[in-house]
């Protein structure tokens, strides 16, 4: 399915020749058609090693390169802090915290939405 579409939006993360995650930009339309969505996982056996980190800069670089969009957001749980960290390094920045309004596994957490927008010289 993700090969019929392109511009490709959604990767793997490849490490040493095995494939360890997964990444996408969702771009959204009419009014909102200028924003995408990334969404990414990573297994956990390559958490904190930076990985996540540089397929997300490389993800917005190349959904910038790809896409008629001026923004990227991505919305991780609050309680995930590994997820907000990696987002703040590739140069998102926190634009706005939604308390309890998402639940999983039965219990409330809080909804956060990091951004990055495109340079207005790009």
């Amino acid at each position: 399915m993700t090969m019929q579409t392109e511009p490709r939006n959604i990767m793997a993360i490849v490490v040493d020749g095995k494939a360890a995650g997964g990444i996408g930009v969702f771009p959204q339309s009419d009014i909102h058609r200028l924003n995408a969505e990334m969404g990414y996982w990573l297994a956990e056996s390559y958490w904190g090693k930076g990985i996540i980190t540089r397929a997300i800069a490389e993800m917005t670089a190349y959904a910038f390169k790809n896409f008629e969009i001026t923004r990227i957001y991505a919305i991780p749980f609050g309680t995930n802090i590994a997820s907000q960290k990696a987002l703040e390094k590739a140069g998102y920045t926190l634009e706005g915290r939604f308390a309890n309004t998402i639940i999983k596994n039965g219990e409330l957490k809080d909804e956060l939405v990091y951004a990055f927008r495109k340079a207005a010289n790009q």
